[in-house]
């Protein structure tokens, strides 16, 4: 609900840098835990607005891009670059431990009944919601199988790049009008599916 999405990303903010940051992106972006913790600055092209997962970090082994909505560049980019991670507590591995993180953000934030995958299918699901198509919310999930299926999956090679930026910065749109009410002068687009 709009209220839990509030209270996470207060108790994000309260939990602090690296983790409150890090599940930030997993809800802007929708992407899964770990590829989120792993995300280093040489997959990142920052004025492209660009994070390129490489094939060998990915659930589905398949090289993965994901466009950078404002908010995702504005929390990545807030980000001290204090080695190759992005999140990192150790300076030399990505960020772990997160039964431990989520305990101390349940308390945080209020909310006990959810788990981390839940802000993956918040934000699919959230982008159903104002009308991204569901091939589309597939490609930005990187899921091999989907809307597109059989002879389609095989010969379809469209990456849907212009599509995924479109969903991406639609749904960073409603997420910061339900959690910053400082952003709500943006205007609302409608997305044709």
């Amino acid at each position: 609900s709009k209220d839990e999405i509030v209270a996470f990303w207060k108790g994000c903010g309260d939990l602090g840098r690296p983790f409150g940051p890090a599940l930030k992106l997993l809800l802007v972006t929708g992407q899964r835990r770990d590829e989120v913790v792993r995300i280093q600055w040489s997959h990142l092209d920052l004025e492209e607005a660009l994070w390129t997962l490489p094939k060998a970090e990915t659930k589905s082994d398949r090289q993965h891009e994901v466009p950078l909505s404002p908010l995702a560049l504005e929390i990545i980019q807030a980000q001290p670059r204090t080695n190759e991670f992005v999140f990192t507590t150790t300076g030399a591995t990505p960020i772990s431990g997160f039964s431990k993180v989520k305990v101390r953000l349940d308390k945080l934030s209020g909310l006990t009944d959810w788990r981390l995958h839940d802000l993956r299918r918040t934000a699919a699901s959230r982008m159903a919601g104002i009308g991204i198509a569901p091939h589309v919310i597939e490609k930005v999930l990187n899921h091999a199988t989907g809307q597109i299926s059989g002879v389609a999956a095989v010969y379809n090679r469209y990456a849907y790049r212009e599509e995924k930026i479109v969903a991406l910065a639609a749904w960073a749109r409603v997420l910061s009008e339900i959690v910053d009410k400082d952003r709500n002068n943006v205007t609302a687009i409608d997305v044709i599916s």
